[in-house]
């Protein structure tokens, strides 16, 4: 912590500004009121709303200028911060303390001694080398400089088709965005789904909204090429006005406006340059206190490696809000106090038109590579009290510690309440809470607001039934290979439930039926129960275990399984029912 005495007066330089840089520039100066703080910015813009820029460019924000958080102008009169713009940082020395400067406006270079540096030089828009990539029309989204190209093109260009390269965040928001404004929108990405932080089974609902709104997904397709406009390719639609956009063995894909969001990488030349430790992970390596391998050198954002709490391993998170906090802790280390940043779980939010996708800690795969022993549980709860007029479902997945019940992981995808709950299980993570502690949470409720038992509460019960061997279960990808193997799948719902869809092969029997018909399930074969979203199915498991069947519960029951279903839409899908059935079919009364 910092003491509350005078601190030494320095001269601190920041290179870059926004969410890091600022927030180091401004704590800085309320700690230290004499001491002079510079910052050099490469671009024209030091404080802007990073994170708003599609919103911008779809509309919804109206107004460019309510981007710009802070002017140089404005942060002197607050901060008498010394605010640079079109400057960018060529070279440090960190043996003689100072940096080499070039005035962008001028031309000039000079150099300016420090006693601290921080680095706050972000990270770029990922730009493969593959033909074409530099053509008119293809356009990175990083900055308000950016914002202007890709708005000037909209407004001269008219563009009628749009195609979104990547899944990630920025895709997803652009995608959404330019769907918004009229576009005809095609998103392409090498991998076999969007958003990497989730897991595959939790990114088919993302997949259903999508096609919902009529952008078309092309996965599991690497872009190879963009072709000009003007050469002959197999196509029947007519010429585009940027590219054709060449994805794995698809048909060319006409562009009039093409997005890249593959993801970005840390920069970091100048930090390599001037001989600091580069991470494996492509990052500057710190130490807890923010320091380099130059003990005079910090670093902040999207630029550095952060250590992951929950695996232990080094990983690049890119997120405004642990950026901001990192820039607050370098300032208090610079001027004199010991604080330690004690890492990202990755805490992260998105709005897919409808819906709403959050995730925290780590995935399944990421876990599948550890040396972490886990389990996970899906429940399908409603938003609010069931009965209250508008609820709908909640799909959540949490991943825990397999013996201490430790937690390490959620994701929750639905239409309203889903960011309260990743809020709660990511507050439950970084207090190192266990999948028991969150079933005797107490959250508010009131049926507008929640259930009795929250979804949260609810995941914490099915846990910890699982920890305390009230419960075995079966995932969804394992069905196929227990058909072949000769299990009996029981299927409890209701008739009307059972009409819409049903896992082919599984013996239809109704819950309240179940004591008068135990007769009916063959004597001796393995059996596993599913119902809706495993609530109902985990009481006729605990029937039929206490009647001396050996049982399991199809974990997220109908509805996990059938979404993954619908991930691919070429796959067979469930008997009787098309894939919309399934996302427009509400979850079970809680």
């Amino acid at each position: 912590m910092l003491a509350n005495s005078k601190p030494t007066l320095k001269k601190i330089v920041i290179v870059g500004g926004v969410a890091g840089g600022m927030s180091a520039a401004a704590r800085a100066r309320r700690l230290s009121e004499k001491s002079e703080i510079i910052v050099l910015e490469r671009s024209g813009y030091v404080s802007y709303a990073n994170c708003g820029l599609p919103y911008f460019l779809g509309g919804e924000i109206e107004s460019r200028e309510d981007l710009v958080v802070q002017t140089p102008a404005s942060l002197l009169n607050r901060f008498n911060l010394d605010i640079r713009v079109h400057h960018e940082v060529a070279e440090i020395d960190a043996k003689a303390k100072q940096v080499s400067i070039k005035n962008l406006t001028t031309g000039n270079t000079y150099r300016e001694s420090y006693d601290d540096l921080i680095l706050s030089t972000g990270a770029s828009p990922i730009r493969p080398r593959v033909k074409g990539i530099d053509s008119a029309g293809v356009f990175a989204l990083r900055s308000i400089e950016d914002v202007d190209s890709i708005q000037s093109w909209l407004d001269t260009q008219k563009p009628r088709r749009a195609v979104i390269a990547g899944g990630g965040f920025i895709g997803l928001e652009m995608a959404e965005q330019l769907t918004r404004k009229g576009l005809s929108v095609t998103l392409i990405d090498s991998k076999d789904q969007v958003l990497a932080p989730i897991d595959p089974e939790m990114a088919a609902h993302a997949h259903s909204e999508l096609r919902k709104h009529g952008v078309k997904l092309v996965l599991g397709a690497p872009i190879s090429a963009f072709l000009a406009p003007e050469e002959k390719v197999s196509s029947v639609a007519d010429t585009p006005k940027s590219c054709w956009v060449l994805a794995g063995d698809n048909a060319p894909v006409p562009a009039d406006i093409v997005i890249l969001g593959l993801g970005i990488r840390p920069e970091v030349s100048l930090a390599r340059k001037a001989g600091l430790v580069i991470g494996k992970q492509g990052g500057i390596r710190v130490n807890e206190k923010l320091q380099t391998s130059s003990p005079h050198i910090w670093a902040v954002g999207d630029a550095i490696e952060v250590h992951h709490p929950l695996s232990g391993e080094w990983t690049l998170i890119a997120l405004g809000g642990p950026a901001n906090r990192q820039g607050r802790i370098a300032a208090n280390n610079i001027l004199g106090a010991s604080d330690a940043y004690c890492g990202t779980i990755g805490t992260a939010v998105l709005r897919i038109f409808d819906l709403t996708v959050a995730s925290v800690g780590l995935n399944e795969g990421q876990l599948k590579t550890s040396t972490i022993p886990y389990e996970l549980v899906y429940v399908h709860p409603t938003n609010h009290a069931s009965y209250y007029p508008g609820a709908a479902r909640l799909d959540m997945k949490v991943l825990f510690h397999k013996e201490t019940g430790v937690l390490l992981g959620a994701q929750v995808i639905g239409k309203d309440g889903t960011d309260k709950r990743i809020d709660v299980l990511a507050t439950a993570i970084k207090a190192h809470m266990t999948i028991r502690d969150i079933a005797e949470l107490e959250l508010a409720y009131a049926p507008p607001f929640g259930s009795a038992k929250d979804p949260i509460n609810l995941a914490g019960m099915t846990g910890t039934n699982l920890l305390d061997g009230f419960l075995e279960q079966v995932h969804y990808h394992q069905i196929a290979a227990l058909r072949e193997s000769g299990v009996c799948l029981i299927d409890v719902r209701s008739d009307e439930e059972r009409a819409r869809g049903f896992i082919d092969g599984s013996i239809h029997i109704p819950l309240p039926e179940l004591r008068k018909r135990l007769l009916e399930i063959p004597s001796g074969t393995n059996v596993v129960t599913y119902c809706q979203s495993g609530q109902r199915s985990y009481i006729a498991y605990r029937v039929l275990k206490q009647n001396g069947f050996n049982v399991k519960n199809l974990s997220g029951g109908y509805l996990t399984w059938a979404s993954n279903l619908s991930a691919d839409q070429n796959a067979p899908f469930a008997q009787g029912l098309a894939p919309s059935a399934v996302a427009s079919h509400g979850a079970n009364k809680v």
